[in-house]
């Protein structure tokens, strides 16, 4: 069994989610149960989603929750462009966490084609 806190994905997935929950506390209150709720869910399920593929038997089960991590990604992308157009947050932190998420999903892109 291969143990998450190890792969470097899954810290900076987890970084990731600390920032969206640091930057969403600034949204307006009326977001609470929308772009808030969402951002939290999608981010955290990256780092969620590598470290129940980890607690997998196989290789292809681990890579199919790589695939999830990488969908919720890219979720988290879209979501930082409706915040950015919204102008719910300072550019300079949503530029980021951009940058960030882009990384993140190289990362798990290089880590699936790995695992064939």
């Amino acid at each position: 069994m291969r143990t998450f806190r190890k792969y470097q994905v899954w810290e900076l997935g987890h970084e990731i989610t600390l920032d969206v929950y640091k930057i969403s506390k600034q949204f307006p209150k009326e977001e609470l149960f929308g772009i808030t709720s969402q951002m939290r869910r999608c981010s955290s399920s990256v780092p969620a989603n590598i470290a129940e593929g980890c607690g997998r038997e196989t290789e292809k089960e681990f890579k199919r929750f790589l695939v999830i991590a990488n969908g919720s990604a890219t979720e988290l992308e879209y979501f930082l462009i409706l915040i950015k157009d919204l102008k719910l947050a300072k550019q300079e932190s949503i530029e980021k966490l951009v940058e960030k998420v882009d990384q993140l999903k190289r990362s798990l892109n290089r880590l699936i084609s790995k695992l064939g």
